[in-house]
This record gives structure tokens, sequence and C-alpha cells, in this order.
């Protein structure tokens, strides 16, 4: 039982996490304008994602713009949308996978062994899903950095980390741990003894042999 609450608990937190990828992916808010400087303006705020920029006006009103270019995007973000969406489709796979495995299903119920080593391969689809998500926010939040100490930037061009980066990180945990506890339901080699070998029964012994 134990066992099965630790295969359920890995399941649940990599689904999370899976969920989160989805969302950070979707949303627009991986950079922000910084506001770190003089004479900034802040009427408005400046943000950024994997698609689309956007403008936020102290009135409420919101306008964003789709990259219209591919190929003019620069090597990072083309790297970071790959890999996000990689992490998703093998966070997919690895939810179908996972799910024959767990115990509270009745897939693949005659063999056991067969059962525990799909949740083991689920979880580690799950962990590589992690650990793309977690290359593409950490690449990202680097160009971040790299591009906000840079002298050659100016003030006013400057970003900062945005909330999706946050729920990237986050989901890329969930998605480790995650993978890491459905890992751990590997099935364990039974130990086998020799089989004992019966001892020959001594013969009755007949009144016949005393005098």
């Amino acid at each position: 039982m134990a066992n099965a609450g630790l295969q359920l608990l890995g399941f649940i937190l990599a689904s999370l996490g899976w969920i989160g990828s989805i969302v950070s992916t979707a949303l627009p808010q991986w950079k922000i304008h910084s506001y770190a400087g003089e004479n900034i303006v802040t009427a408005q705020a400046i943000f950024e994602g994997l698609w689309m920029s956007c403008v936020s006006q102290s009135t409420g009103q919101i306008q964003c713009k789709f990259f219209d270019s591919l190929l003019n995007l620069n090597s990072t973000l083309q790297a970071t949308r790959a890999l996000m969406v990689i992490g998703i489709l093998l966070g997919l796979i690895a939810i179908f996978v996972s799910t024959i495995g767990m115990k509270c299903m009745k897939c693949l119920e005659d063999d056991e062994v067969q059962k525990m080593r799909m949740a083991v391969i689920g979880g580690v689809i799950f962990f590589i899903s992690g650990l793309a998500t977690l290359v593409a926010t950490a690449w990202y939040g680097n160009r971040i950095v790299q591009e906000f100490y840079d002298p050659m930037t100016p003030v006013n061009a400057r970003y900062e980390f945005g909330q999706a980066l946050f729920t990237g990180w986050a989901a890329a945990s969930l998605c480790l741990l995650g993978g890491a506890l459905l890992c751990c339901s590997c099935p364990r080699k039974a130990t086998s003894y020799p089989t004992p070998r019966p001892y020959p029964k001594p013969a009755p012994s007949s009144g016949k042999d005393y005098v």
C-alpha cells in the first residue's frame, strides 16, 4: 500500500508539473520591462513571451502582437520554444504510459512485473520532460541576465524575470520530483532460495529382528 501511495503521489505531482509547463508556455510574461532606471515611463508595462509581445496601459487595456517571422527570432527564443514543446509532448506520452502502470488501474493486472515496469518507464519520460523544461527556462533566464548586465544594452531596453518563467521552474521541479517517485516503484527481484531436499524416511523396524 505504501508503494502504491508513493506511485500515486508521483503521478499527481508530475501531472501538475505537465499542466504548469503548458501554462508557462502559453503565458506572455516570460520577461517584463525593468523599471530600474531614471526617467522610466510607468504608465505602461511591456512584457514578452515565447509567442508574442504585449503592452499593458495604465487604463487596463492590453495590446499584444504575435511575432511575425520565425526566422527573424533569436536562437535562444527558438531553442526555448522547441524545448518547451518537446517537454509538453513527452509529458503527454508519460501520462498515458504511467497510467497503464498505476496499481489502481486494471490494465496489465495479470502481469504485475510488466505493470510496474510501465510505471517506471512513465516516470523516466516525466523526468526527461522536466529536464527539457528546466533547460529551456534556465537558458532563457540566463539570456535575460546577460542582457540586463550588458553595458551596451540601453537602460530603457532591459528586462527582468516574468511570472511565466517562475511558473516554468516550478513545473520543471514537479515533473522531476514526480518522475523520480514513479521510478521508485521499480520491481525488486525476488530472492530465490534452493528447494530443500527431502530427507529419506527411516524404515520402520519390525519386532522380528529381536530375539
